[in-house]
């Protein structure tokens, strides 16, 4: 099959960083090298800037030719956590274009596309079918195969290639660009390849660039890794700011999982200063434009009835701004209509408000449905909010469950403990709550009655009904753990900077300034 991908431009390169004869193949010098797709919005200038650092060489080994088996980076890569939180993704000590222009800090989209893989080491296999199960690949369809490069080619001569191709190849650089150059014969226009190797190589990566090659990883990888190497390949510049959704859901009706995201959310605005929108998905019995002293609009109802039609100047009216950095997305709190939404309306709805804030909170009604379960396992942070009791134990330790299996690659869903200490009523000790789970309680809420009936009945949140309460105090430790955020040196009910500053209250100079 002929290959009619268009060339690349290479200007940036200067001829002293020319390919050194000593790898290439020995027939390609007779003819220019295949071309792969090169990656959309790569220009040639960044396309030559590989952002790596060449490995140190074992005695005696030739400076093209690294050691075998010696991989620092890759080794110290296959040794980390793989439950790592999104926003901590590592990526592989060789870049191109369109990785770099992908933070790693933004929310991975794959669009619906299908990957194969070929790969010739057993741990590459694993970690392939661990990112196919990934949320971040929902999407996408993953198709796994043994054989490397040869596999591929002999694939590709019977069926047409895929979006995205990802193949392994442990062999020395010539066999490398040579099986590459095979590959590129039997591939369409349009396809992205990703080539997992052994050697941790500068001009290895150059002249695999050279060739159209979208990305270049050193084995071994992990799942984390490949998932962000896949999304940097399809990140568009253009696309909007894409915030950190964070899901509260209760293990039980009267948890107070609603209150727990609103004033987390309130604490989130007011305290660390983060914008912020609160989105009540109870559709019937939402309590949102209540706590807030809201009108409760139709917005969450009107957005999932056309979900097609939002921009941002649809979603700014839709949405209640209830303080200058905390807006509502209000439930309309009836039940004079059916709600019988499908589960991709809810999933539109979300993505297009988290390009409005940076911090998109989801008060999840306790209800089990299609939509529920897309909605938790896509967040980006679930916590679960739980009483101490039988009945919270076990529905907690279910979602949990779920979630994780699930969200293989993300960490575990936050517990909260509410109403603890209640007068009178028998509990589960915390302690062995969260070990019958198999997670430590992010939080611990104690039970206080007439605060939070005061709150709920004024319409206020605890940071201003009660500045002082230990609840208070809960709920601004739990804004800065899914906020990952600190509060700001600057404290107090309205941001006031303090009368006195420490070394004013300790130094002998601040009194005798304070008494004049």
């Amino acid at each position: 099959m002929s290959n009619a991908f268009a060339p690349r431009s290479y200007e940036a390169f200067e001829d002293e960083f020319d390919l050194d004869g000593e790898f290439a193949p020995g027939a390609a010098g007779a003819r220019e090298p295949l071309q792969f797709m090169a990656p959309a919005g790569a220009s040639p200038q960044a396309a030559a800037m590989p952002q790596v650092t060449a490995m140190p060489q074992a005695a005696g080994m030739p400076a093209s030719m690294p050691a075998p088996g010696y991989n620092p980076v890759g080794e110290m890569i296959a040794g980390a956590q793989t439950a790592l939180a999104p926003s901590s993704m590592q990526t592989a000590p060789v870049h191109t274009a369109a990785s770099l222009g992908a933070p790693m800090g933004a929310e991975v989209s794959v669009p619906r596309i299908a990957i194969h893989v070929f790969a010739e080491r057993q741990d590459t296999l694993a970690a392939a079918e661990r990112a196919g199960q990934d949320r971040r690949l929902s999407r996408a369809t993953t198709q796994i195969r043994v054989g490397g490069v040869p596999a591929a080619v002999e694939a590709y001569h019977h069926e047409p290639t895929p979006p995205l191709i990802i193949v392994e190849c442990l062999t020395d650089p010539h066999s490398l660009l040579a099986q590459v150059d095979a590959l590129a014969e039997v591939c369409d226009a349009g396809t992205k390849v990703v080539v997992i190797g052994a050697s941790n190589d500068i001009i290895l990566f150059r002249e695999l660039m050279r060739r159209g090659v979208s990305e270049y990883l050193v084995a071994p990888i992990q799942p984390l890794q490949l998932i962000a190497a896949i999304g940097g390949l399809f990140a568009d510049p253009a696309m909007p700011f894409v915030g950190r959704s964070i899901a509260f859901v209760g293990a039980r009706g009267g948890a107070g999982s609603s209150s727990v995201a609103h004033n987390t959310a309130y604490a989130m605005s007011e305290r660390i200063g983060a914008n912020t929108v609160i989105v009540d998905y109870d559709l019937p019995f939402g309590t949102a434009g209540l706590d807030f002293n809201q009108d409760p609009l139709n917005g969450v109802a009107d957005a999932l009835g056309q979900p097609d039609r939002l921009d941002a100047t649809l979603l700014d009216r839709m949405m209640v701004r209830c303080t200058d950095k905390l807006s509502l997305f209000a439930a309309p709190a009836t039940l004079d209509v059916d709600w019988d939404i499908s589960p991709d309306a809810f999933e539109e709805v979300t993505s297009r408000i988290r390009s409005t804030a940076p911090f998109v909170v989801l008060d999840l009604p306790h209800l089990w449905s299609g939509w529920m379960r897309k909605t938790l396992i896509a967040a980006d942070e679930v916590v679960v909010v739980a009483t101490p009791d039988l009945a919270s134990l076990r529905n907690a330790k279910n979602m949990m469950d779920l979630i994780r299996a699930g969200r293989p690659n993300d960490a575990p869903p936050r517990l909260v403990l509410n109403q603890m200490g209640m007068p009178g009523r028998p509990e589960i000790p915390a302690k062995d709550f969260g070990a019958a789970l198999g997670v430590h309680p992010s939080l611990i809420i104690p039970f206080d009655a007439k605060l939070f009936g005061a709150a709920a009945n004024n319409g206020q949140m605890i940071i201003d009904a009660g500045a002082k309460s230990k609840a208070a105090d809960a709920f601004q430790t739990l804004a800065q753990i899914v906020s990952r955020r600190e509060l700001p040196a600057v404290a107090g009910p309205k941001g006031k900077a303090s009368a006195k500053t420490p070394s004013e209250s300790k130094s002998l100079f601040g009194k005798l300034f304070k008494k004049r």
